[in-house]
């Protein structure tokens, strides 16, 4: 009895290699690819692989419609999110999820699901569900070979993931509100001793906060290099910004001379672009 359980062994043994060995020789038929997206203060992880149409009908034949579908091959696809965001209008706690669909000819359902880890569609739950939403699928031109889901729109606080296959894409929107986070985290940093008046100031500009307060900043840190011509391309746009066009002008042209002694062309450049908005 020993024997034959040394034996068995040894087979599973010998079997375990032998695949290992396969995966080592031979690519997977569709690619796996992993993106990591910056959003807000955090990052989205997306884990999917890539099958190709190979002059298949892909959806509504190869992919049922109606039917649950891991949204790639192999694993199912997941996402995962370091900070709470919402995703076509509901809230998702930080987390990693699988994400799943079911294709339809006129309208998909996009499920996220409790479950991140599992192969394909098969042992899905729907009790595990988090949440489900509806899209519109879109007809493409030229054809997409290889299924692809990507990132685009890209904003602090906004983008869309975008996914395309065969001649259907679908697009699902997700914002993150990170402002109160940012506010608290400038409030305390001044109230150290290395305080970020140029980052803060930056926010303040890009995100229509008090511009005085902006301006302020700016002033003191204009101080620490008085030939730094970013420094004065930010409080010249800061002044535009406020309404002010001779200042923004004036400190502008103070810009690019200290651009042109630097031989910097790109901030002599961006210096003459505020110039040129303010003389609109």
């Amino acid at each position: 009895m020993k024997r034959i359980t040394t034996t068995f062994t040894l087979i599973l043994f010998i079997l375990s290699i032998t695949s290992l060995t396969y995966a080592q020789l031979t690519p997977q038929a569709s690619s796996g690819q992993t993106i990591i997206q910056d959003f807000g203060l955090g990052k989205v992880t997306l884990t999917y692989s890539r099958p190709n149409v190979k002059g298949r009908e892909v959806f509504g034949s190869l992919e049922p419609y109606g039917a649950v579908w891991r949204t790639g091959a192999n694993a199912a696809t997941t996402i995962t999110f370091t900070d709470d965001v919402t995703v076509a209008g509901n809230k998702v706690p930080a987390g990693k999820y699988s994400l799943f669909t079911i294709p339809a000819k006129d309208e998909w359902v996009v499920i996220l699901n409790k479950t991140a880890d599992q192969w394909g569609a098969y042992d899905y739950k729907s009790e595990q569900d988090l949440l489900r939403f509806s899209v519109k699928p879109s007809t493409i031109k030229p054809a997409t070979e290889t299924f692809m889901m990507q990132f685009a729109d890209v904003k602090p606080g906004s983008m869309q993931l975008n996914l395309s296959w065969e001649n259907t894409s679908i697009s699902i929107p997700m914002t993150v509100n990170f402002d109160a986070k940012v506010m608290a985290n400038i409030d305390n940093a001044m109230a150290g001793e290395k305080k970020p008046y140029f980052a803060a100031a930056q926010y303040y500009y890009e995100n229509d906060k008090d511009l005085s307060k902006a301006l302020a900043w700016m002033n003191l840190v204009e101080q620490t290099d008085v030939k730094a011509p970013w420094y004065k391309l930010w409080k010249a746009r800061i002044l535009l910004k406020m309404g002010n066009k001779p200042a923004a002008i004036e400190t502008a042209n103070a810009g690019i001379a200290a651009a042109k002694e630097a031989n910097n062309e790109e901030y002599v450049r961006l210096n003459e672009g505020v110039i040129a908005q303010a003389k609109k």
